[in-house]
């Protein structure tokens, strides 16, 4: 028993201090690198966080209110080639696609900001850019195109009193209006006189008349927007970055009979919150949507630079009627009937004009509403179907394709014979495709940076210093036990003190012979 506490003894020597310190150095690097590697990535989630909330003087701020990018616009437009036959005869519409018309577009924002609220308010100025280089044809082609303002006329009249539907014919014969038109391209983008609203000008109450003196599809949208918008930095919760909190302040359209449908809460599809996972639900929110339209998870990508990416679509039953989907009655405060399978009634953000929206072709929609008319082909998801890419870690869109077809709902009525003859129909006016290819290469070179680098510095920093943790550690303790062992042996060769006989145990045979000449040698 004495000899294992000598030898304890003499590991807690001075001359073995210096390996038990190592020992102890040694595990706790390898603490150390196992709880880092734990925390690295709720690390990099916080530096991901600081640097993406939007703060004046940042670099994210500079990006989100002038992003260096140029979006395109391509335009299809359906011109009908047989109006006077379809009117006549009843034919069906024999439409001819024509385009793409494509506008190089710079946006940014104005009238910024900040609120103590952790959010920030602004308006979006857009311009757009006909390309002739990149289009195939020009503003001034021609095409004729449903009589939009006089066929909304005709439909918000159908229920009214039979003698303002017959004055509502007469003027329109006095006005020769018809249930067709043929304009330029940019005329129907942009604007042109229309009689009826020029009358409306005249006769309609103030407070009732359209913030408009002319029509067009895209009236109103060169420059800046009067809505305000309101948008949270992410300084306050993370989890809400980039999404709308009000909208020219209000939470809601109005316009729904559920506060999850009426909500404004989504992104403008160009930045989402952080952290985003297959399971994500994102929402991308858009006045002439009159909703914020939810996205789901597709599949994995990899974007311009080689930067990874998730692909976002709208799920497959977003514009399903509410006999097939119960939840989407709620936009269809009227109904029923509600908007045919595959169409979005938008019409109460329309000023009450019969506006359907859809997927180009009618993707995802009803078969009958294409075949009702000729000249669309079928609808493929390559070409037709709306995504955003976006980079999961910072919530970046990396690439986008807004696609949107504008129809619409046409009915007959009674007592105006400009409309006798046409039939209950949804009737496809355009389609465009809104959004960008990539990103400049600065962005995606840091983007790819913020992605690559996080694993190789996990990998690199955890994986060195738990290495060298163990070394030291495995050394050390060999250092310790073969000192104990070299102990040990010095022990048991070195003579015993004479009164360490007594008590022993030790016979004295086996003790040191040298033993009986230590007392006097007698």
């Amino acid at each position: 028993m004495r000899v294992h506490r000598g030898i304890c003894a003499k590991l807690q020597g001075g001359f073995l201090r210096r390996w038990w310190a190592a020992v102890a150095v040694g595990a706790l690097m390898v603490i150390i690198a196992a709880v880092l590697a734990a925390v690295f990535p709720q690390l990099i989630n916080v530096i991901v966080n600081k640097e993406i909330t939007l703060a004046e003087g940042g670099r994210t701020y500079g990006w989100w209110k002038a992003p260096p990018v140029t979006p395109q616009m391509h335009v299809y437009i359906y011109n009908v080639t047989n109006a006077d036959e379809f009117l006549n005869n009843g034919e069906k519409p024999a439409l001819q696609e024509l385009g793409p018309y494509v506008y190089l577009e710079t946006w940014d924002k104005v009238n910024v900001k900040f609120n103590d609220n952790g959010t920030v308010t602004y308006n979006v100025r857009k311009q757009f850019i006909f390309s002739e280089e990149l289009s195939v044809g020009s503003e001034e082609d021609l095409v004729v195109v449903p009589n939009v303002p006089m066929l909304s006329a005709t439909s918000q009249s159908k229920h009214a009193a039979r003698f303002l539907r017959l004055a509502m014919a007469s003027i329109m014969d006095i006005l020769k209006i018809k249930p067709f038109v043929e304009v330029s391209v940019g005329q129907l983008l942009w604007g042109y006189e229309d009689p009826l609203l020029k009358l409306a000008k005249d006769v309609v109450p103030t407070d009732q008349k359209l913030p408009y003196e002319q029509f067009g599809l895209m009236y109103g949208k060169n420059g800046t927007a009067k809505d305000n918008y309101t948008i949270f930095t992410g300084s306050s919760d993370i989890t809400k970055y980039g999404l709308l909190d009000k909208w020219n302040g209000k939470a809601g359209l109005g316009h729904w009979t559920t506060p999850h449908c009426d909500s404004v809460m989504g992104s403008d599809g160009s930045i989402f919150p952080p952290h985003i996972t297959k399971h994500t639900v994102l929402k991308v929110f858009d006045k002439d949507l009159c909703r914020a339209l939810p996205l789901v998870y597709k599949q994995d990508v990899v974007t311009a630079g080689g930067v990874p990416g998730m692909r976002f679509v709208p799920p497959a039953d977003v514009f399903s009627s509410p006999d097939r989907v119960p939840s989407q009655q709620c936009y269809c405060p009227s109904g029923p009937p509600c908007a045919p399978e595959g169409t979005f009634n938008a019409s109460l953000c329309q000023y009450d004009s019969p506006v359907l929206l859809s997927f180009p072709h009618f993707y995802l929609a009803d078969p009958a509403l294409r075949e009702a008319v000729t000249g669309i082909s079928p609808p493929e998801a390559e070409k037709h179907q709306l995504f955003i890419d976006v980079q999961p870690t910072m919530g970046t869109a990396l690439r986008a394709r807004a696609r949107i077809q504008i129809n619409l709902a046409v009915s007959q009525v009674r007592d105006i014979k400009q409309v006798a003859s046409f039939p209950d129909i949804v009737f496809p006016i355009m389609w465009f495709e809104d959004g960008i290819d990539q990103l400049p290469e600065e962005v995606t070179s840091l983007l790819k940076m913020a992605v690559d680098l996080p694993p190789v510095a996990r990998a690199a920093v955890c994986g060195a210093l738990g290495a060298i943790g163990l070394v030291v550690l495995v050394g050390a303790l060999m250092c310790l036990a073969r000192a104990a062992n070299r102990q040990e042996k010095l022990h048991l060769s070195n003579p015993l003190p004479a009164n360490s006989t007594k008590g022993s145990g030790l016979s004295p045979t086996f003790q040191n012979p040298t033993a009986k000449s230590i007392g006097g040698g007698k």
